[in-house]
């Protein structure tokens, strides 16, 4: 007997009743001698390796499905099955098979089964037709319906049904029928034709889809639909689809076949969405096959419009030509919208072609004309699709924007274009806002920047979005957040955001007890919440380039006005700020913090906030709690010897006990250091002290320049109505070393002009300009210098007026002995309401 090879793919059924796939080879059939007898042979094609040896057994039942599979089990929970390429390769083999048994070829099956290897045998997905269906008769309808029903328990059965119902094209006598008892109004034969649709849909069969889909019977398959017994009057779905849902072509549609396919998307997915129940647990599985039909038709409507060039073209041409109506313009960005959503179900790699085509076509610019447009639709639909490209490549958006600024004024940029919209969204809740947020901070992300050889993603984007786009996020902030400054800050807001467009914008007093602007607008509160968000996202993985911006504008400052707002969720944003920048233990910001006696806004919120036992309280405690677990010993000195004794009648948690101990602890160590020291040496360990302070200062803040690598970042334009901190600190330091260079010897008046010392009037005008007057300032009930009614920053600088020695900033702490502890307790106290 000669060898027959076929090509075939061989199947085992796992224990999950699966196929599983077991490679592909040649099939072959001949005598193996340790087997005694006829085999079936298969041989990898790849490598020539035995895929399958199975002796021909006289007793056991091999099927024969569908021309080309052969199914059969060799023991009890084993099951085998070849699929073949060729009809003529079954065949031979079904032939061979047959003689070894001694049956007729002709025969589908060889033995006659017991129901168990029925079962595994049936369970192959294509299996012969052995159900009989009733005539296609209007007496036969309800026979029919409960023969549709009963089957779709058995997924056995099912597959019979279905064999059935493709191979008779029963489904186009049904809807002939469905016609027939519509014009006779016979509500019972509708009703079961309801049941009839409905069941053979959850037969799940691709096959019966195309049928039933085409444009020959869609209409009366939604028909058939539209008469659920469960009703009282059926649904109107096809005059919906026919009358109300119109097709739009932005650009004439030339190719019929895209046409019918796009028509054919739409009415299965109404189908889907809008008529079918939604499966149970039980049927959930049942119209998986639609979901798979909707996909795939999908894929091929995106694939077919990406390769006709022309037509995109003639879109995009229309989108960002300035002839172009609104309504129009509206329907060309929907298009857009719908093919960027239908676009999600490509493969990655076809998607990544998608989105290079549409970026080469030029999606960016246009993007950015419609996104500044009046209409809301507009600029949602837009909004849609920017979200679509930047989750795409957030490396593709920002290369557009540093190329477009080169060319471009700071207030057309498409990312200050994208922050105009979220500062200017209208929705009560923000729904935009909140989106657009999500899109600035993946684009601002360091984590998905590229760094090469020659350049860095991460400095140059940087760079470019804290020099032309960071006034602009923080516009509202700065406008909402200062009294002396809010009228300009107004103006300035108002310059980048003309009225044309609600803006978002309110200044009005938020409490009696503070001079501080505060927003009390429950959108306002929203809107800079989220710029807070932004802020402390950029504080946690910005380090260079945040604090720069924070050093000039004194951000800080202004943000902790926020505490005053009556939306406690803003208060806790500004404190969330707050925490990210002590939470860095970077001494450069703690020394900022504590030469604008910046803990006093938190203080107070924290004392007006009483005995409530709210998430405020936790919050601000937890902020303490940090600070004394990590010791961080220049804020611990500092809340201690200014705002213990308000704070100190705070018993419920040890926090700030636990600083004071602190505090002592530190104070201890360095009087022992002093102490070791020879009295002969210790005048020049003050000066030795002072100007190493100097130099780490100094060597510090250049090392930090180039800390990760960072290119460094030119400081930030100062708006004319904002005063530099960075500047007043290094007038005062100039201001510290003449003072030293002139009295080296006399350490009190070198302390009271040099900077260890630092009154709380003097920092809050170097760090807010002309607020000092205004500000709420401990140091106006503890220095003399602040009620001598001169110039808080002539009091700060001048070296004729010592000031308190127990009232020390602790930056670097200088050891006291007990006249000085005496002296301390003589010297004046905070009150427990600070700034009242």
């Amino acid at each position: 007997m000669s060898d027959t090879r076929r090509r075939v793919k061989v199947y085992t059924l796992n224990e999950d009743r699966q196929w599983d796939d077991r490679g592909t080879g040649h099939v072959s059939s001949s005598y193996v001698e340790r087997l005694k007898g006829m085999s079936l042979l298969v041989r990898a094609e790849s490598d020539g390796s035995l895929l399958l040896e199975s002796k021909i057994n006289p007793n056991t039942a091999y099927q024969k499905q569908q021309d080309t599979l052969i199914v059969w089990s060799e023991a009890e929970n084993y099951d085998l099955a070849l699929s073949f390429q060729e009809k003529a390769g079954c065949d031979e083999i079904w032939e061979k098979i047959c003689q070894v048994q001694g049956k007729d070829p002709s025969v589908e099956v060889t033995q006659d089964l017991i129901e168990s290897e029925e079962e595994h045998i049936e369970e192959m997905p294509e299996t012969s037709p052995l159900i009989d269906l009733p005539t296609c008769e209007l007496n036969k309808l309800e026979e029919i319906a409960d023969l549709v029903t009963s089957v779709l328990s058995s997924p056995i059965r099912r597959e019979k049904l279905a064999l059935a119902l493709e191979n008779e094209g029963y489904i186009k006598k049904l809807l002939q029928l469905f016609q027939v008892c519509e014009n006779l109004d016979n509500t019972e034969g509708l009703h079961h034709l309801y049941e009839i649709i409905r069941g053979i849909l959850f037969l799940n069969k691709a096959t019966l889809f195309e049928v039933m889909f085409s444009d020959e019977c869609i209409m009366d398959v939604v028909g058939c639909l539209e008469y659920d017994p469960s009703l009282a009057q059926p649904k109107r779905h096809r005059e919906f689809l026919t009358k109300t849902a119109k097709f739009k072509e932005v650009i004439p549609i030339t190719d019929s076949e895209l046409r019918q396919k796009i028509h054919q998307t739409y009415r299965v997915q109404y189908i889907q969405d809008i008529i079918l129940p939604t499966p149970s647990v039980f049927e959930e599985n049942f119209l998986s096959t639609l979901t798979s039909f909707i996909f795939f038709n999908k894929v091929e409507i995106v694939s077919m419009l990406q390769e006709d060039e022309k037509f995109l073209s003639e879109v995009f041409a229309q989108l960002t030509d300035e002839a172009t109506d609104d309504d129009k313009r509206c329907e060309l960005v929907n298009f857009f919208k719908e093919f960027c959503a239908f676009s999600q179900t490509l493969q990655p790699q076809n998607r990544d072609a998608f989105f290079k085509t549409l970026a080469k076509l030029g999606i960016l610019p246009a993007l950015e004309i419609v996104m500044g447009m009046d209409d809301l639709q507009v600029r949602s639909a837009a909004t849609d699709i920017f979200s679509y490209l930047v989750e795409f490549s957030p490396s593709m958006v920002r290369e557009f924007v540093m190329q477009e600024a080169q060319q471009s004024d700071d207030d057309i940029l498409l990312i200050n274009v994208v922050i105009e919209q979220m500062i200017c969204d209208t929705d009560p809740e923000l729904g935009g806002a909140v989106q657009l947020m999500g899109l600035l901070r993946t684009l601002i992300d360091p984590e998905n920047m590229l760094a090469t050889a020659n350049k860095t993603e991460k400095s140059e984007f940087l760079n470019f979005f804290y020099n032309h786009c960071m006034h602009v996020l923080t516009a509202p902030l700065l406008a909402n957040t200062s009294e002396d400054k809010c009228e300009k800050g107004t103006e300035y807001f108002q310059l980048l955001f003309p009225p044309s467009r609600p803006v978002v914008l309110d200044a009005v007093v938020g409490s009696t007890k503070s001079n501080a602007i505060c927003p009390d607008n429950y959108q306002t509160a929203q809107l800079l919440a989220l710029i807070l968000e932004l802020l402390t996202f950029c504080v946690e993985h910005h380090t260079y380039h945040i604090k720069n911006y924070i050093m000039n504008k004194d951000l800080l400052r202004r943000v902790l006005v926020l505490m005053n707002s009556k939306h406690t969720f803003l208060a806790l944003c500004a404190l969330r700020f707050m925490r990210r920048i002590i939470g860095l233990k970077d001494e450069f910001y703690n020394r900022y913090i504590t030469k604008g006696n910046l803990f006093e806004p938190v203080i107070n919120a924290l004392l007006d906030n009483g005995t409530r036992y709210n998430l405020l309280n936790s919050a601000v405690i937890e902020l303490f709690e940090f600070i004394r677990v990590e010791d961080i010993k220049s804020l611990i000195a500092h809340i201690v010897e200014n705002f213990y004794n308000a704070l100190e009648s705070i018993e419920y948690v040890q926090t700030f006990k636990g600083l004071k101990t602190k505090y002592e602890q530190e104070k201890d160590r360095q009087s022992q250091k002093l102490n070791s020291v020879p009295s002969i040496l210790r005048s020049n360990r003050f000066r030795r002290d002072a100007r190493a302070l100097e130099e780490d200062e100094e060597m510090w803040f250049n090392e930090d320049e180039e800390e990760e690598g960072e290119a460094v970042v030119p400081p930030v334009e100062k708006s004319k109505q904002e005063d530099d901190f960075p500047d007043s600190y290094e007038k005062f330091m100039e201001t510290k070393k003449a003072k030293e260079s002139e009295d080296k010897e006399n350490l009190p008046k070198r302390t009271s002009a040099g900077g260890f010392k630092f009154t709380f009037s003097h920092s809050a005008s170097a760090a807010n300009g002309a607020n000092g007057a205004n500000s709420k300032s401990v140091a106006a009930q503890t220095s003399p210098a602040s009620s001598n009614g001169s110039s808080s920053k002539n009091t700060a600088l001048s070296p004729a007026v010592p000031a308190p020695k127990g009232s020390l900033v602790g930056l670097v702490d200088y050891p006291d002995d007990e006249d000085d502890d005496e002296e301390e307790e003589t010297s004046p106290r905070k009150r427990p309401r600070l700034g009242s």
